[in-house]
């Protein structure tokens, strides 16, 4: 009979690289049972979706064949966490558990506080172990940066000469991609998941796409290409995120100085991104309640009552009358990706001009954004609608951003081709032009094109004298410094020109 075999479970961490899980059981001399649940109850939540699993899909591919040479094929089960466990704890005789903490949402918070009761009831020894710079248990945020750094700037963890392999377990069938368990298939030019993937990514944003990083971190046509592409890999963990630290710096460290007036500036923003984004992982750790509760009590009650379903509908099929809006969501449906400024600029038009509770938004953009990472999800769309109480209120113009960042049009024409005979007057703005711009050019066929759902200038009006107005209560006042003093930021903005709005603008990874 063989020995009884300790439980290394992954989740959002697919990799065998910097894995202090995987290393710790196998300095256990132990035969080890790598082991991915799919669980039903988490693929039924609004905010998962196919476009999440097909990424995943491909992660787990590769980490079963990076397990595989190791000795040790991943093991796959399909069910609840919990009755997965106590099966292989009757079956196998498993006393012992490794798992990174995870800090995701709601339900998987829930989903470890009952793997901890039952894991305490059968006798199992249950050992998390701390991810990516999140502190569990943080008596005070003062301390948080501190303890982030010194975790960053230890050695990677290699990744274990062989696995003890345990024969007597085989694993459940892979789950295809197009499972309908997932939900629907989302048309998609969908990105490459897996450890090889992320290695690919890396090594050539540090080495080329670096350059132009900062240059074009806002253009919806030219991000794709410069922004590093790695979020989806951190959320799904086919890279840690002290690997990329310690790239970065290795990286930085190589520079000529021909090379770093082109690519110095720009990994060092890209350096601090990575802070802002472990900060942000870090609020929702400390009160996961943020992703039904507004950070800020005083704004509860705010849009409740004011969500409209035809502006909904209209926001989430890029049919508002607004270009530049409705490209970058017909953009973001089919690729599943979008770079930071235009997703501020989604969430502020929906929160503000449309008035919807960023509750009702937050999921169906979840399901569209193959890099879901909840902590950054809804600290994002808080500060983006308003409620935190401890960031500026910023209303995107979406003409303004529109004519910024697609000067040509070209991104709207590729988007909304409908608008694909508007020349450049009245590109961003169609309900200026004249009736019969309304028709396509030589044809008396109508141009299948929506007018603008709200009055631009009205409705922007309005939210900010609704959120001013909260601002001014003696609630706002009475709990403002206590939501700065769990949450805040601890670090003092620069001054440089390059860094205007960098309270903004660094908040999600890109």
């Amino acid at each position: 009979m063989e020995a009884p075999p300790q439980i290394v479970w992954f989740k959002r961490d697919l990799r065998v690289h910097d894995h202090a899980p995987l290393l710790r059981a196998v300095e256990q001399d132990a035969p080890i049972i790598p082991l991915y649940i799919v669980e039903p109850g988490y693929w039924r939540q609004s905010t998962a979706s196919q476009r999440h699993w097909a990424f995943i899909h491909d992660c787990l591919v590769d980490l079963d064949q990076s397990l595989k040479a190791l000795g040790q094929p991943l093991i796959i089960r399909v069910g609840e966490a919990c009755e997965v466990l106590k099966s292989l704890h009757y079956n196998h005789r498993v006393r012992t558990v490794w798992a990174h903490e995870e800090t995701a949402d709601l339900w998987t918070f829930r989903r470890d506080n009952r793997i901890r009761e039952m894991c305490r009831d059968l006798g199992i020894a249950l050992n998390e172990v701390p991810s990516n710079g999140i502190v569990r248990r943080l008596k005070s945020r003062d301390d948080w940066s501190r303890i982030r750094n010194a975790r960053m700037a230890e050695p990677i963890l290699p990744k274990p000469a062989i696995l003890k392999p345990f024969t007597s377990c085989v694993s459940e069938c892979l789950p295809q991609k197009d499972d309908d368990r997932f939900g629907q298939t989302l048309p998609t030019a969908q990105q490459v998941g897996g450890r090889s993937a992320a290695v690919r990514d890396l090594n050539s944003f540090l080495q080329t796409r670096a350059r132009g990083y900062l240059q074009h971190i806002s253009s919806p046509l030219e991000s794709d290409r410069y922004c590093s592409r790695l979020s989806a890999h951190l959320a799904w963990g086919s890279l840690s995120t002290r690997e990329v630290v310690h790239a970065l710096a290795t990286r930085r460290a190589q520079l000529s100085p021909l090379e770093k007036k082109t690519f110095g500036r720009n990994l060092s923003a890209f350096g601090s991104r990575l802070a802002w984004r472990c900060h942000f992982v870090q609020k929702l750790e400390d009160q996961p309640s943020l992703e039904t509760h507004c950070m800020h009590p005083a704004f509860e009650g705010l849009r409740e009552d004011g969500n409209r379903e035809d502006y909904f509908q209209a926001w989430a099929n890029g049919q508002t009358g607004f270009p530049f809006i409705d490209a970058c969501m017909r953009s973001l449906k089919h690729q599943g990706w979008i770079t930071f400024r235009m997703r501020a600029m989604l969430v502020s038009f929906a929160s503000y001009q449309l008035w919807l509770d960023w509750r009702v938004t937050a999921p169906y953009l979840a399901g569209l954004f193959t890099d879901y990472e909840p902590g950054i999800h809804y600290s994002q769309f808080q500060m983006q609608s308003g409620v935190t109480g401890i960031n500026s209120v910023r209303i995107y113009n979406p003409l303004k951003q529109g004519k910024d960042q697609d000067p040509s049009g070209t991104f709207i024409r590729e988007w909304v081709p409908e608008l694909k005979n508007y020349g450049m007057q009245k590109l961003h703005e169609p309900w200026l032009a004249s009736s019969d711009l309304f028709f396509e050019q030589g044809t008396k066929n109508k141009v299948s094109y929506p007018p603008p759902v709200i009055d631009l200038i009205k409705s922007s009006k309005e939210a900010k004298e609704k959120i001013h107005a909260v601002k001014r209560s003696e609630l706002f006042k009475g709990q403002s410094s206590e939501v700065l003093n769990k949450l805040g930021s601890r670090k003092r903005p620069h001054r440089k020109k390059h860094q205007k709005h960098k309270a903004v603008q660094l908040n999600l990874f890109n």
